[in-house]
């Protein structure tokens, strides 16, 4: 007995199975987080070690390379890159995204521990960090003021907003960036010290002798007991001012403002940070790992609201940057399209099944199976996202077709004059197989998604779980719910098509159906050309796909844009400000015609590093419906602009799609033995690269003319005078540099005392001859002496790939030019302009996702070919079957592609998904023939007449199910707003697979089964040839059954 007899027969239970799924998907939606995407970045652990006094080369030779090495071969490691500068080594690793990163680290550190002490003595401890996959920032508050120093702003945040945006439910931790936090600056005057006859030394190791705070003990009397508190720390620039730092020459005590200029200053000054040309600082918020970032920025958005009464009158406070945005807003999009493929999928079935009764029915099954599904999310960790939203649309076509196939079959019963009750159990009965096998074959396509490798298993894992559980769910339904509702809400005393509207549909459906059958009749007569057929649309098919161009993801409008400022080398903090201001000025026109809402300037010492010689834009554009251009035509508009600047490079570029790779589109690593030969070949690329416009501002992260002085130490004169290197090294680095010395108190909050020479005394190499050093003896000792300076250029930095010296090249692409002709270009240039072996090319960012991607896409089409295919052969009982249904899957791919082409699409991660989702979807309607055809076969109906029959009876359920695929996909397709890029993608795939694949399907699959299908067996000819050997043999049937 099937579930579908138990259902008509205990009517209470079958509701119930649809009332406990509704409830508990309910209770698991209610849990699952929010967020744009999946999470699809791989576990990253680093090993930061600095070196003082190093030169890069240096960094490079003695830490990089001792690292990379002892480190090279952990498990689960994809890709290692290194980055060595002066004083500084940092080497970055990623893992698998299976590779748990508490255990990496882990690792990383044991392999560390072991090399130590080949490291340089003088070479601090390396740092090892994990970096959270989930440590990204999704909101922006900025702070300013017309009339405060970014200082006080910075401190006034610090002290009274950090705290407050930190409690709010979902926020894991506030990132103040772009400020300038307050110290004690001790400019030093280096001509006072060499005339009192002191040195940097002297007045360091007084620093940090006596700005000290310690416990004085207690005073016990006999009734009371009294703790002490010595008072010796300094707070005040008065208070450092007064200290005594030595005896000068004449023997008085020279007091630190003698020597020395102290005021309460930005510890660092080489930044900018600005926003619509105002200064100020800016809050990255960063939510909690598993929290809904919308709920969490916009509990923000009301906590500012909240804080705007209380900053004083002189403090402005806004949000600069809501990334959850686009997130919220791309949600909406797809919700919208959920709502609107519901409408069109029911109007389908009203069409067709000439009833609301009749259409409610399937209409059910659709909350439901969608609405069941959110258990398994739940189950597996997933989030309510872009991808399985688009997931749910989808399954609206999806959902309703067993629940179609149940009812159609049923309402054939019905019209054929057979009572309610009846048509409910033989009608589902007759049809539960064919229900089970799409479902199976639905789900066995997309499980292969879910199980492909890398990052794309991950990305699209989500999206294929979420459909298949909901198929899944809408087959239960329309084994159960379905019977029950048809026995009970069909009326027995007449049939559904009794109205006048209705006999008419029924009478146009039967004229299409006759027509059908008329033609399905001529076809038979030379079966042949079906194959024909099949050979003449997969070759044009093949060719569409071959001129299709090809990238990671389409170019979404996310509302954003970035602008990447690289400066000649060697800039001044002061020439690379004026140069960020004109390129402010041109931002500034777009916020001024209403497209942009801000253009947000940062330089130095913000989101990595304190390069001033580059800078980042970012600019936040108005929402969609609030501007008259896309993203891409106002970072069009901006670009003839700034490539006009003639003292700095700008660059503007779109964000990638998926938040995955990051930086430019295209990035492609030149890898080698030497940087002078890797540079050559770099030069010629170049070269080459430049007569192509449609590859914009190419540039290099290996630069040789970064000016630099060398200093070399006369080793034996030093070692002769006493004198160490350290403090050769750390007076060069505090008058030249900076140096923390200590720290000082301020309102209970501890800053830094910052130790440096004067402005005016680090200008030009000849500053060194007035700084002086002290020898073992006592005596001063001119640093001039020691020291030997030498003017010349080289790189600023040695970046290595996967353990090789290397160089990136990277550049933003032409609108339409997609990034697979830009790779297929780069790689033609590269082989003919670099004539060597030792030179490997890789790649990096989203061209590296690119390559990576291709291959695991069509190894997972593959396998959701080759699974469907052993799936049918299991469930028909033959290898014949599987062959007739699947030959409908080049003819689906074929309507893919002709749409794609139509729509000016391309072949990227989103519509090679869709080819994926026509095999399931093109074998469906194989399945209803094939199925019903065999049982034709069963009852003693030749191939022939089986095939003509069943594809005939078959005709209105394939008609229907496609229709409502179709319709499912229609408002991706229409869909405009944020996230449409991705989503017509797909819906243009699928719309043009099911369209050409349902017309061909109805005459191809019964074309070829009279073909091939007379060398098979129907299933039961097993059973009754078994049945007929125990009425020979009785007494073994006997002996058998005891």
């Amino acid at each position: 007995m099937l579930i579908s007899d138990i259902s008509v027969r205990r009517p209470v239970l079958a509701a119930v199975i649809s009332l406990v799924l509704l409830i508990l998907g309910l209770l698991a939606g209610s849990t699952l987080s929010v967020r744009e995407y999946p999470d699809v970045q791989r576990p990253v652990v680093s090993i930061d070690t600095r070196y003082t006094g190093a030169s890069g080369d240096v960094i490079e030779r003695r830490i990089t390379q001792l690292l990379e090495d002892q480190v090279a071969g952990l498990e689960g490691m994809v890709k290692m890159t290194s980055r060595s500068q002066d004083e500084r080594s940092t080497i970055t690793m990623e893992f698998d995204l299976g590779r748990d990163i508490d255990g990496a680290a882990n690792d990383v550190r044991e392999r560390v521990s072991r090399v130590l002490r080949a490291l340089p003595e003088e070479a601090d401890p390396p740092q090892i960090t994990k970096q959270d996959n989930m440590m990204d920032a999704t909101m922006y508050v900025d702070v300013s003021s017309d009339t405060r120093s970014v200082m006080d702003v910075t401190d006034y945040a610090d002290r009274n907003l950090v705290d407050r945006l930190g409690v709010v439910d979902g926020v894991a931790s506030i990132r103040l960036s772009g400020g300038r936090r307050p110290a004690m600056r001790v400019w030093l005057d280096r001509d006072a010290l060499a005339a009192r006859g002191l040195t940097v030394q002297d007045v360091e190791n007084t620093l940090r002798r006596e700005n000290v705070e310690l416990p004085a003990g207690r005073i016990e009397s006999v009734d009371r007991e009294f703790t002490l508190r010595a008072v010796t720390r300094l707070n005040t620039p008065e208070d450092f001012g007064a200290l005594v730092i030595g005896r000068g020459a004449s023997g008085r005590f020279v007091r630190l403002n003698e020597v020395a200029d102290v005021r309460l200053e930005p510890e660092d000054t080489r930044s900018i940070a600005r926003s619509n040309k105002q200064a100020g600082v800016s809050l990255g918020i960063v939510p909690q790992a598993q929290a809904n970032i919308v709920a969490v920025n916009q509990a923000v958005i009301e906590e500012v609201e909240r804080l705007q009464s209380t900053l004083p009158d002189n403090i402005n406070m806004d949000v600069n940057v809501d990334f959850s945005e686009f997130v919220g807003k791309s949600m909406v999009e797809v919700i919208k399209a959920l709502f609107i493929a519901l409408g069109v999928v029911l109007m389908v079935m009203l069409l067709f099944l000439n009833s609301w009764r009749a259409t409610i029915i399937p209409g059910v099954t659709i909350p439901v199976s969608i609405i069941a599904a959110a258990m398994v999310m739940a189950a597996l960790g997933y989030t309510i996202n872009t991808l399985t939203l688009l997931a749910a649309v989808l399954a609206i076509g999806l959902v309703v077709d067993d629940a179609i196939v149940v009812l159609e079959n049923i309402v054939r019963h019905r019209e054929q004059g057979r009572p309610p009750l009846l048509a409910a159990i033989d009608g589902s009965r007759q049809i539960g197989f064919a229900v089970i096998a799409t479902t199976v074959v639905l789900v066995s396509v997309f499980l292969p998604v879910a199980l492909a490798p890398g990052r794309i298993g991950v990305l699209f894992g989500e999206f294929g779980i979420a459909l298949a559980s909901a198929v899944v769910f809408s087959s239960l339904v329309a084994l159960t719910l379905v019977p029950m509702l048809c026995s009970r809400m069909m009326r027995s005393q007449e049939k559904v098509a009794s109205s006048e509207r209705g006999r008419k549909r029924g009478q146009a459906f039967r004229a299409l159906a006759g027509a059908y059958r008329s033609g399905m009749t001529r076809a038979l007569r030379a079966p042949w050309m079906a194959l024909v057929l099949v050979a003449l649309v997969s070759a044009g098919g093949y060719y569409l796909f071959t001129q299709l161009p090809q990238e990671y993801a389409p170019l979404e409008d996310r509302g954003m844009m970035i602008v990447m400022v690289q400066g000649p080398e060697g800039a001044s903090f002061d020439y690379m400000d004026d140069q960020i201001s004109q390129i402010e000025d041109i931002a500034i026109r777009q916020v001024e015609a209403g497209e942009a809402r801000r253009a947000i300037i940062r330089s130095g010492g913000w989101g990595g590093g304190n390069d001033i010689s580059s800078a980042f834009m970012y600019m936040p554009l108005e929402s969609h419906d609030e501007r008259r251009f896309t993203s891409m035509e106002i970072a069009g508009q901006m670009r003839g602009p700034m490539a006009e600047l003639p003292g700095v490079r700008a660059m503007v570029f779109l964000p990638p799609s998926l938040n995955m790779g990051g930086g430019r589109e295209l990035q492609v690593v030149l890898r080698g033995n030497e940087y002078e030969q890797i540079a050559e070949w770099r030069d010629r690329v170049l070269d080459r690269v430049r007569e192509n416009p449609r590859i914009m501002g190419m540039t290099s992260d290996y630069y040789e003319a970064q000016p630099q002085i060398k200093v070399g130490v006369d080793r034996a004169r030093a070692t002769d005078l006493g004198v160490s290197l350290r403090e050769v090294g750390e007076t060069l680095q505090t008058m030249l540099g900076s140096r923390r010395v200590t720290t000082f108190i301020d309102r209970g909050e501890e800053y830094n005392v910052v130790l440096q020479a004067s402005e005016e005394d680090r200008v030009t190499p000849q500053d060194l001859n007035n700084i002086y050093v002290r020898a073992v003896s006592g005596d001063l000792v001119p640093l001039a002496s020691l020291v030997r300076l030498e003017e010349s250029s080289g790189p600023r930095q040695f970046q290595r790939f996967n353990r090789q010296r290397s160089i990136k090249l990277s550049a933003n692409l032409e609108p339409g030019y997609s990034l697979g002709e830009a790779l297929d270009y780069m790689n033609t240039v590269i082989a003919e302009e670099v004539q060597d072996e030792s030179l490997s090319i890789d790649y990096d960012g989203e061209s590296r996702e690119y390559v990576e991607s291709g291959g695991q896409i069509y190894f997972s089409f593959l396998l959701a070919l080759l699974i469907c295919f052993l799936v049918l052969a299991a469930q028909f009982e033959s290898f014949i079957h599987p062959f007739i249904i699947l030959l409908t899957v080049p003819l689906a791919l074929a309507g893919g592609m002709l749409g794609l082409n139509l729509a000016g699409g391309t072949l990227n991660v989103f519509s090679l998904t869709g080819c994926i989702m026509l095999i399931g979807l093109a074998a469906k309607n194989g399945i209803l023939i094939v199925e019903f055809s065999n049982q034709l076969r069963d009852r003693g109906l030749s191939v022939t007449q089986a095939v003509l029959e069943g594809a005939t009876t078959r005709l209105r359920p394939v008609l229907m199910t496609s229709m409502c695929t179709v319709g499912g996909t229609i408002p991706l397709i229409v869909s405009d707003g944020p996230g449409s890029a991705a989503r017509r993608t797909l819906g243009v795939v699928v719309l043009g697979g099911v369209l050409v694949s349902v017309v061909l399907t109805l005459y191809i699959v019964p074309c070829v089964y009279a073909m091939l299908a007379g060398r098979t067996r129907p299933a039961s000819a097993v059973t009754r040839a078994v049945q007929a050997l125990r009425k020979r043999h009785p007494t073994t049937a006997a002996t058998s059954t005891t």
